[in-house]
C-alpha cells in the first residue's frame, strides 16, 4: 500500500501523487474499501480514485534515482521493439505502453525514432498513430525520470542525451 505524499506511477497515465487514502462516499464506489485519491503531476486539474486493491491498472512506485541513473546509461544497450506486421504493430505498443515499465517504453522510442528515421528518408511522412504512440511512451518515461532524477520534465531529454555521449 502506497503512503500520502508518495509518488507512484499509475498505468499509461504517468506519474500521480497519492493525495489521500480513504473510504469513498460517492454513490458509485464501493463505500467498503480504500480507494487511493491520485493526483497527475503533470496533467493539472485532474484526479484519479482508484481502489487500493485495483488489479486492472498497474500501480509501482516509481523509479529510484540510482534506478534511474543506470537505466539511463543503459539505454544503448536495450533492443527494439520486436519486428511485427503492419497490423499487429499498433498492439505491440499500446502493450508495452500498458506495463509502463521504464525499458518497455525505451524500446518503444527507440523502435519509433528508427522507423521515423527511415519513412522520412524514403519520403514518406511519420504516421499519426506512430507519433500517439511515441509521444506516450515518451511523455511516460519522460515523467518518471523527471521525478526519479528531480529535475523539470524538459530537462530530461537533454539529460539523458548528455549522460549517453559521456
Amino acid at each position: 500500500m502506497f503512503n500520502i505524499g508518495e509518488y507512484i506511477v499509475y498505468g499509461n497515465r504517468g506519474v500521480c501523487e497519492v493525495t489521500d487514502v480513504s473510504k469513498m462516499s460517492m454513490s458509485a464506489m464501493d463505500k467498503d474499501k480504500l480507494y487511493y485519491t491520485l493526483v497527475p503531476i503533470y496533467a493539472k486539474g485532474s484526479k484519479i480514485y482508484s481502489p487500493v486493491d485495483n488489479t486492472k491498472v498497474i500501480i509501482r512506485p516509481v523509479i529510484t534515482h540510482d534506478e534511474a541513473i543506470e537505466l539511463i546509461n543503459n539505454i544503448p544497450d536495450i533492443g527494439y521493439v520486436e519486428d511485427v506486421d503492419e497490423k499487429k504493430r499498433e498492439m505491440v505498443y499500446k502493450d508495452a505502453i500498458r506495463t509502463g515499465k521504464c525499458e518497455e517504453l525505451i524500446k518503444v522510442i527507440k523502435t519509433l525514432n528508427k522507423r521515423r528515421e527511415i519513412r522520412l528518408a524514403g519520403g514518406k511522412k511519420f504516421t499519426a498513430v506512430d507519433e500517439r504512440y511515441f509521444n506516450s511512451a515518451r511523455d511516460c518515461l519522460y515523467g518518471e525520470l523527471a521525478v526519479a532524477l528531480d529535475i523539470p520534465v524538459d530537462d530530461v531529454e537533454g539529460y539523458i542525451a548528455e549522460r549517453i555521449e559521456k
